[in-house]
């Protein structure tokens, strides 16, 4: 009977584990206001790249303002105060040296000026405070990037735990990989993450960068992270991906799976064996390893050089003649 063969040899294998993983962003921000009001004007909308610092959401100011010209104007008595005193002392100063007037009086005087000197600066301080918080009633975005969704409309009241929308740059992405205590042992900076596609088929592969020092106690697993300098198309953050993290590389050899039969719980394939009357199909016990695409890794039971039968099995049996094509 006539059946396809092929030689085997040995071939790099890779023990590698299948993992999801959430890709995150190391330039990721939610944007949040420091001060309560409403929403009188919205500078961007959702999709809007944007650089740090560029106003989002302008919110109504007027109380604040309202409390900046009084704190001002406190401030602009307090300086004429000072000027006064200032003027008062250099005065009395050039008496007391005549000995016009006591030194207490002097000392009064001189009293009087530091302590509206002092005021002075309190108001400077409290002005700095509230022009700093009046900036805040104009929302900025922390760091450049692009806008996501935008919750909030004109006219909305919103508090400090308002969301008002997010800023993410996908320039720095990270996979977060949640592997089994059970694997952490193998783990070390620099093993291969890759990330694979639909299809289970790798486009694009990148170290190990962090390993945790410290095991998840909700669910076991050490947090594994890989920075991806390299990614496929269209990848965005709080995406889940399939990834898989090759473990080591060694030369093996592997079967097709239509080359293999299971009797019993245990694995046969045949090989041609040629014998003084031709070629025979000879049965062959193999123990066989993980799955690897459509072959299987042989742990033992066939070496590189067997002449593998790879179809017409199901018409063969032990010593059947055959004739390789």
């Amino acid at each position: 009977m006539g059946v396809a063969t092929t030689v085997l040899a040995t071939k790099p294998i890779q023990q590698t584990s299948e993992f999801i993983a959430t890709v995150r962003s190391l330039r990721s921000s939610t944007v949040q206001p420091e001060v309560e009001g409403v929403v009188t004007r919205i500078f961007v909308k959702s999709g809007d790249h944007v650089r740090a610092g560029a106003p989002l959401v302008q919110i109504k100011p007027d109380k604040q303002q309202a409390t900046v010209r009084s704190t001002e104007a406190n401030r602009a008595g307090m300086e004429a105060d000072v000027q006064y005193w200032r003027q008062q002392v250099k005065r009395l100063e050039a008496l007391v040296a005549a000995g016009a007037i006591s030194r207490q009086e002097f000392d009064q005087a001189q009293n009087s000026l530091r302590s509206a000197e002092s005021k002075l600066e309190a108001l400077n301080a409290q002005v700095r405070e509230q022009q700093v918080e009046l900036d805040f009633y104009r929302v900025g975005a922390p760091q450049a990037g692009v806008v996501g969704d935008i919750p909030i409309r004109q006219g909305d009241r919103v508090t400090k735990s308002t969301m008002i929308t997010t800023i993410d740059d996908n320039r720095g992405l990270e996979a977060y990989v949640q592997v089994p205590l059970d694997r952490s042992p193998d783990l070390r900076l620099g093993l291969p993450v890759q990330i694979l596609d639909a299809e289970g088929k790798a486009v694009a592969t990148n170290p190990i960068t962090f390993i945790a020092p410290r095991v998840d106690d909700a669910t076991q697993t050490v947090l594994v992270k890989s920075a991806l300098r390299e990614m496929p198309p269209g990848i965005r953050t709080q995406q889940f991906i399939r990834s898989r993290i090759v473990w080591r590389s060694t030369d093996g050899v592997t079967v097709p799976i239509t080359a293999v039969t299971r009797i019993n719980g245990k694995y046969f394939c045949y090989v041609v064996e040629k014998g003084d009357k031709g070629s025979v199909a000879r049965q062959r016990p193999i123990e066989v390893g993980d799955l690897l695409g459509n072959d299987y890794v042989v742990k033992s039971g066939l070496a590189p050089g067997d002449q593998l039968i790879v179809s017409g099995i199901q018409k063969i049996g032990d010593g059947a003649p055959v004739k390789p094509q």
